[in-house]
C-alpha cells in the first residue's frame, strides 16, 4: 500500500482558504513511485547531516537544551519540495487523532503568523510540531533544523567563504572555544541536486517558501 491518504498516490494540497496563506502549493498529485526514489537519498542525506552536526557538537561540548530562546519559536523557511514531501510522509505515518491535532495547531499558527505580517509584528509561537518540549515529527523535520545552532561556513564559489554564527545558546556554552569545521556547502550541494532531480521527474515548477505551520496546515485528515 502506497504511504499516500488516496490509494496510488499523495497530493500536495490545494490553497488553505480560510487563512491568509500565499505561499500554500497548489493542488498536484506526485504518486509515490515518483518520490520514493528522492525520499531514500534524502534520508541518507540527513543522516549525513546529523553525523556532521552531532561531530561537530560533541567536540565543543555543546548540548542544546534549556534555552530561553527556543529555536522551534524561530520563524524559518523551507525551500524545497523534498522537504515538503518528506514531512508529508511522516505526518502520514501518525494516527488519525495526531493527525488532526498536528493540523489543527499548524492553522492556529499559520493564522498569527500572518496577523503578525500583517501588523509588522514580532511573531515568536511555537512550532505546531513541538508538542510537551518533543518534535513529533524529530526524524522527518528540515533541514534548518538539523543545522541551526552551531557555527558553520559556506563555499558559494570564487573562493569566496561565508561564515555564520552560533545560536545565543552556544555563545553561552562554547563561545570561547576554538572554531570546529562546520562546512554546509556539501550538504546544500547534494540537496540542491536532488532537488532538481525531483522536479524534474514530477514537473513541479513553482518557488517554495513555507512554514512548517503553512505545510502542516494544508495536509490532509485520513
Amino acid at each position: 500500500m502506497p504511504f499516500g491518504f488516496m490509494k496510488g498516490s499523495f497530493f500536495l494540497p490545494p490553497r488553505f482558504s480560510a487563512l491568509p496563506m500565499p505561499r500554500s502549493f497548489p493542488h498536484m498529485e506526485v504518486p509515490p513511485s515518483r518520490y520514493d526514489p528522492w525520499a531514500t537519498q534524502l534520508t541518507a542525506l540527513w543522516a549525513d547531516m546529523d553525523g556532521g552536526y552531532t561531530a561537530a557538537a560533541e567536540q565543543y561540548g555543546f548540548e542544546c537544551r534549556g534555552c530561553a530562546d527556543n529555536c522551534c519559536q524561530t520563524r524559518f523557511y523551507h525551500h524545497t519540495l523534498l522537504e515538503y514531501l518528506y514531512l508529508l510522509k511522516g505526518y502520514q505515518q501518525l494516527d488519525s487523532g495526531l493527525q488532526k491535532e498536528l493540523r489543527q495547531r499548524a492553522q492556529v499558527v499559520s493564522a498569527y503568523q500572518a496577523r503578525a505580517d500583517r501588523d509588522v509584528r514580532h511573531d515568536d509561537h511555537m512550532c505546531p510540531l513541538n508538542m510537551g518540549g518533543y518534535c513529533r515529527l524529530y526524524a522527518q523535520r528540515p533541514m534548518i533544523c538539523r543545522l541551526h545552532g552551531l557555527p558553520h561556513e559556506l563555499h558559494p564559489g570564487n573562493g569566496r567563504v561565508v561564515r555564520g554564527p552560533g545560536c545565543s545558546r552556544f555563545a553561552e556554552q562554547c563561545g570561547e572555544r576554538p572554531y570546529v569545521l562546520l562546512d554546509r556547502t556539501p550538504f546544500y550541494a547534494r540537496m540542491a541536486e536532488l532537488e532538481k532531480g525531483l522536479r524534474q521527474a514530477t514537473g513541479y515548477r513553482l518557488k517554495i517558501k513555507m512554514t512548517v505551520a503553512e505545510m502542516v496546515s494544508g495536509f490532509r485528515d485520513r
